[in-house]
């Protein structure tokens, strides 16, 4: 546990900027705090007409220690109830108010210097978990719950800061003022003080049972908000489709499912985390009354070790004593909340300790410019043990378009998705201008590359932001231009706000077709030397294709480009097509060529699709 709280705590360094004055702040109130209720015993003794031994002596000498100032504090009150009794009473009102001031005034002090560590602690995890998420290749989010991943980020975060983070801050300043109650106790009574100490092991005993089981609790709680979050998630995405499959009711049941079990773990946490503070406030009672009978009797009896004990200082011993309870119950809460908050930084560590596969090399060059080919050298490449790709080579000269074909899971995207490295390949290299692409920094390589995909995807924000995506300072002049050059300036300018226009969750404001042109447009912007096409227009009825082909064939234009099409009606014009089979490159040429190739795959698939 140390461990897991050490690290997450090296995100709000440097500490000693913080802890010095913390600790400074927490002592001040803790002796203040303390201090008020021993003001109890000479409020007594002035209302009672009760001296402590010694208080008609006359100003004490000076020594800089607890019992002078404690005799210089009798003698002035003495001093002043001699005059008048109300005087006396007036004048540890106003200490009492003073001391109550100030504690709370140190108090408030102590925890304003941990603020600024604790919102910078947590700024600094989510940041780091973002970071993470960013770096981690594809394959990983092809495994990974999507709300886990939000769970992670939102809910397990929030633990740490409202749950660990306030829980540490109660174990530093909790035990500091059971320190000073003590303190107290014993310079009123050392025997009595002794025999309250059995609440230590009595209660620890039960506690430490309880919490063994309140990290396992905490575990199953945030793994199930993941799932939870996981089906809200695929439900808002998928509502159309399990409208029109009638699914309504089975995903209805699958969440009342999985929300009963998160009902489960919590609620057994919850009890669990509940008993330890009830299990530590009766034991204290019980040690209460136990110094009531133990106390009372020293008192009645007279004996030895009661002789010093006055009525007055029993009274501000229990009262004191009752105090004690506030603070330990806090640390047993706290102890309880730091399993939920261990759990949940296990979970967020276990995120970023994630490998992050595709890195760049330490001598890493940058890629300045693209000047003549993408080859592709005996490429063999897996996502686990089955081989996806076998023995790929193949050239893409600069300015020229070379085509993948094949029947779905053949490994065309896989093809796409290695350039850019997205992943990396298992065996031989892509070499750009003859040098392996795992030698380039990544972000100057895919600076050179853009893509469109049928996956269309838009932010949630407006068209403009949409196609200068990361410049939201751009030339107006040349999104527009962009614009015109994928055939969507014209549809854009009818919006209600044109270019201001906000698109909604992943552009479900516009049809197939707008989004594919916006994507296109977002493409011609970046004005890439390579492209990259994956079914840019298998999604879209004929209208809309010819309109978007019609933007593909002027973003193409002069660019490198790597296309994947099942219409082989968009591909005829490409300076080479390639067609693969079970990750194998078995036919390779021109539309002509292929088509005049007897018992071809290519010429079979354009005859099923009446192309000549």
């Amino acid at each position: 546990m140390r461990d897991v709280y050490r690290r997450l705590l090296g995100y709000a360094r440097p500490w000693r900027r913080v802890l010095v004055p913390f600790f400074a702040f927490t002592l001040l109130a803790v002796f203040f705090t303390v201090f008020q209720y021993a003001l109890i015993i000479p409020l007594l003794n002035v209302l009672f007409e009760t001296r402590p031994a010694g208080s008609a002596s006359p100003l004490p000498s000076f020594s800089f220690s607890g019992h002078f100032f404690r005799e210089l504090f009798y003698y002035q009150v003495y001093r002043l109830k001699a005059m008048h009794p109300a005087y006396a009473l007036y004048f540890i009102t106003a200490v009492l108010v003073a001391a109550v001031l100030l504690s709370n005034l140190f108090r408030y002090l102590a925890q304003r210097t941990l603020l600024t560590a604790r919102t910078l602690l947590v700024k600094k995890i989510r940041e780091a978990l973002f970071e993470k998420i960013n770096r981690l290749h594809l394959g990983f989010f092809t495994k990974e719950h999507k709300g886990d991943l939000i769970s992670r980020m939102n809910s397990d975060v929030f633990e740490i800061e409202g749950v660990a983070a306030g829980s540490l801050e109660i174990l530093i300043r909790e035990p500091a003022l059971i320190i000073g109650y003590f303190a107290a106790l014993f310079a009123i009574s050392g025997p009595l003080t002794l025999f309250t100490l059995i609440i230590i092991p009595v209660s620890a005993l039960g506690i430490a049972t309880v919490q063994k089981k309140l990290k396992r609790d905490a575990s199953d709680a945030q793994a199930s908000v993941g799932r939870l979050l996981t089906i809200m998630d695929e439900t808002l995405t998928g509502m159309r489709i399990i409208r029109a499959f009638n699914a309504s009711g089975f995903i209805i049941r699958k969440f009342s499912r999985e929300n009963d079990i998160y009902r489960r773990a919590s609620l057994q946490g919850f009890r669990r985390r509940e008993l330890a503070p009830a299990f530590s406030e009766a034991a204290g009672v019980m040690v209460v009354a136990g110094i009531l009978l133990y106390g009372g009797n020293l008192i009645l009896s007279g004996g030895a070790a009661g002789a010093g004990l006055q009525a007055s200082e029993f009274i501000a011993f229990i009262a004191i004593f009752s105090q004690v309870l506030r603070p330990a119950k806090s640390m047993v809460v706290a102890g309880a909340n730091i399993q939920r908050g261990r759990a949940a930084g296990e979970r967020i560590l276990e995120l970023i300790d994630r490998k992050v596969e595709i890195e760049d090399a330490p001598d890493a060059r940058l890629l300045p410019s693209f000047n003549s080919q993408i080859e592709f050298r005996q490429v063999d490449f897996s996502y686990t043990s089955q081989p996806v790709l076998r023995n790929i080579s193949f050239t893409i000269e600069k300015g020229k378009t070379v085509a993948l074909v094949g029947v779905s899971g053949v490994g065309k995207s896989t093809i796409a998705d290695l350039i850019p490295r997205f992943y990396d390949v298992k065996g031989g290299g892509i070499f750009i201008d003859g040098t392996d692409i795992r030698e380039l920094q990544t972000e100057s390589l895919r600076s050179h590359m853009s893509f469109v995909t049928q996956d269309t995807f838009l932010f949630n924000d407006t068209i403009f932001n949409n196609i200068a995506l990361g410049q939201p300072d751009a030339d107006p002049g040349k999104v527009i231009e962009a614009a015109r050059i994928a055939n969507a300036h014209e549809f854009i300018e009818q919006t209600e706000q044109g270019y201001q226009t906000e698109v909604g969750d992943r552009g479900i404001r516009l049809s197939g077709g707008q989004r594919q042109r916006l994507c296109i447009a977002r493409a011609v912007f970046k004005n890439p030397s390579i492209l990259i096409l994956d079914e840019a227009t298998s999604a879209l009825d004929t209208e809309s294709e010819r309109l978007v082909q019609e933007a593909l064939s002027r973003l193409m234009k002069g660019r490198t480009t790597l296309v994947i099409a099942h219409r082989l009606s968009t591909i005829k014009e490409a300076d080479e097509i390639i067609v693969l089979h079970e990750g194998q490159i078995i036919e390779r040429g021109s539309h002509t060529e292929l088509v005049e190739k007897e018992e071809g795959v290519y010429r079979k698939l354009s005859r099923l699709q009446h192309i000549a």
